[in-house]
């Protein structure tokens, strides 16, 4: 969650307490689903509820609205409109995209695939491989000359990838899918283990 303020934390939907740092007014949190529209976060302190957050999505999926219920308090409701993108922020690049020839002038005839992970992440396959969440921590690459990866959620439709290879950004990629989700461009900079610098643009078509 970020805005004015920001809480990062990572919790599954099955009731059972999570710790949190970094929050003077709780440093526990349950999770639990209701339905596929509706959330409720218990917030605690010390084990104790000091507040319940209930989470309502509307049925087509462009309005959430937050109901905060404290003790000694009126309950806060806040009503949040959708700004853009999808509704899910891995659909975009979900799917499999070829290399388009036409606009591309370097490589050519490479094939990505790209799957949400059902975990808040993406499973990737082409050249090499891996399966990692958009939370900025690394993540191990398969079949690559680098070592892992970080992923972050610049926007609904945009993705930043950052290669690490001896804990240095050996290459860093942006993809970026267009509104109607047919075409996605990658944009890649790096540096090869002979110290050759290389940036690149491809663009792929969704299948």
């Amino acid at each position: 969650m970020s805005g004015e303020t920001r809480l990062d934390f990572t919790a599954k939907s099955d009731g059972h307490e999570t710790s949190v740092s970094g929050n003077p007014a709780f440093n526990q949190v349950e999770l639990r689903r209701i339905g596929k529209r509706q959330a409720e976060v218990k917030e605690k302190k010390n084990g104790a509820v000091v507040a319940t957050v209930r989470e309502r999505l509307s049925s087509n999926g462009n309005e959430l609205t937050i109901t905060t219920i404290s003790a000694g308090h009126a309950d806060q409701i806040t009503e949040w409109a959708r700004s853009g993108g999808a509704k899910v922020a891995g659909d975009p690049l979900a799917g499999e995209w070829t290399q388009d020839p036409s606009k591309t002038r370097l490589r050519q005839g490479s094939i990505v695939k790209i799957e949400a992970d059902g975990n808040g992440g993406v499973r990737f396959s082409g050249d090499f491989s891996y399966t990692a969440r958009f939370d900025g921590k690394k993540y191990d690459l398969k079949n690559s000359r680098n070592d892992t990866v970080t992923l972050q959620l610049v926007d609904p439709h945009t993705v930043d990838a950052s290669y690490w290879r001896d804990d240095q950004v050996a290459q860093k990629d942006r993809w970026v899918v267009s509104a109607d989700g047919q075409q996605m461009t990658l944009t890649t900079s790096g540096i090869f283990e002979n110290g050759q610098h290389l940036t690149e643009n491809l663009v792929f078509k969704k299948q």
